[in-house]
């Protein structure tokens, strides 16, 4: 038998488990305790966010066989106990990008009319639904209008703008927002406690700022730490490839001196050492972000930047001293294009060279 992953392992089987989005469970577990469900929910929000472990929630919740006037399923019923083992014949998850047509949505539609075959209700949890073709949204439309009683739909999406208006007014609408830092980070270290493992502190932050503001890409990042046996900050910079802030201050001390050379020699010796392009360019456009937000504001540096610490902060403090915001901003613009342009590069770092030239010809105009 293999081992879940821990995103599996650790889904949250209660409300009270689900880490952010306090403005998402409120309102619906007022709803389920006073019995006012809806009959769709759109659910919007980046990837990692929880739009299916909440929708997974909800259905387990107004199915759960001994919940009473609570909202929190027992965990213990055969309902729920079959969504928890994924195994539940009347819950019903579809991903849209792989059942696009007409047909299939069309067969989906004519087993709606079905009831449940053992719980109150029969529940459709349509994950990444903007990639619902025209003809399957047409579709869908009709039965999100009128659905039977016994029927709820749950769409999620991860791309709001690309859903049709006459589907979103259809059904209640719930943004879920990027998770923060410190709530990923309390999430890591409830999974280390629970997998017995120690993890220094720092590493687990740096796994957190890795993750894009995703809980579950932060997980399966923690997954393959521990599996690689990584257990300190240099470790996990070494698994993710990742390149030491230390270089990229040094390579932006040259660069702020405007000597195009040392800069060109500074950066290949670092890829000659083994230094992924990619990833320097990733955190050389992230350090300038950081600047620019410093000669900005810096009362924002406390709230925002997260990712350096206080050493850290005060070098590039004082590199950005003599640098205006605009020469930051222009430079930033220029990196950020070269990342882009990388892979499509004979040579990964010949676009950064070409940034670091135009960004001190721009400067000495």
């Amino acid at each position: 038998m293999t081992n879940l992953v821990l995103y599996r392992k650790y889904r949250p089987k209660t409300f009270g488990e689900v880490v952010g989005q306090e403005h998402v469970i409120q309102t619906l577990t007022n709803a389920i305790a006073s019995g006012t469900i809806s009959h769709a929910y759109l659910f919007a929000g980046q990837r990692g966010s929880g739009k299916t472990t909440i929708a997974r929630l909800l259905a387990k919740a107004i199915n759960c066989e001994n919940r009473g006037n609570d909202f929190e399923p027992c965990n213990e019923c055969s309902s729920c106990n079959e969504i928890n083992e994924s195994r539940s014949i009347d819950l019903m998850e579809i991903d849209a990008a792989s059942h696009t047509g007409v047909d299939e949505i069309r067969n989906l539609i004519d087993g709606i009319k079905f009831v449940p075959v053992k719980s109150k209700y029969k529940v459709f949890i349509l994950d990444e639904a903007h990639q619902l073709s025209k003809g399957a949204t047409s579709a869908l439309l009709k039965t999100l209008e009128e659905p039977p009683s016994h029927a709820i739909f749950i769409l999620a999406t991860t791309e709001l703008h690309k859903i049709l208006p006459t589907i979103i007014s259809r059904c209640q609408r719930f943004d879920f927002r990027k998770l923060k830092l410190e709530e990923i980070i309390g999430r890591l270290e409830t999974l280390v406690k629970k997998e017995q493992c120690s993890v220094d502190s720092a590493a687990l932050e740096l796994i957190a700022l890795n993750s894009g503001g995703s809980i579950r890409d932060a997980e399966a990042l923690l997954d393959q730490v521990l599996a690689f046996g990584g257990k300190n900050i240099e470790d996990i910079k070494n698994l993710l490839g990742m390149v030491d802030i230390k270089l990229v201050g040094q390579f932006t001390d040259l660069l702020f001196q405007k000597k195009p050379s040392p800069v060109i020699e500074f950066l290949n010796k670092t890829i000659e050492k083994g230094g992924d392009p990619q990833e320097f360019a990733k955190s050389l456009i992230n350090y300038l972000r950081y600047g620019l937000i410093l000669k900005i504001g810096p009362e924002l540096s406390n709230s925002i930047i997260t990712g350096l610490t206080k050493e850290e902060k005060e070098k590039l403090q004082a590199q950005i001293v003599s640098v205006s915001e605009a020469d930051i901003s222009r430079t930033l613009k220029l990196f950020m294009d070269a990342e882009n342009k990388m892979k499509y590069s004979p040579i990964p770092q010949l676009p950064l060279e070409l940034a670091i030239i135009e960004s001190l010809q721009k400067e000495e105009k």
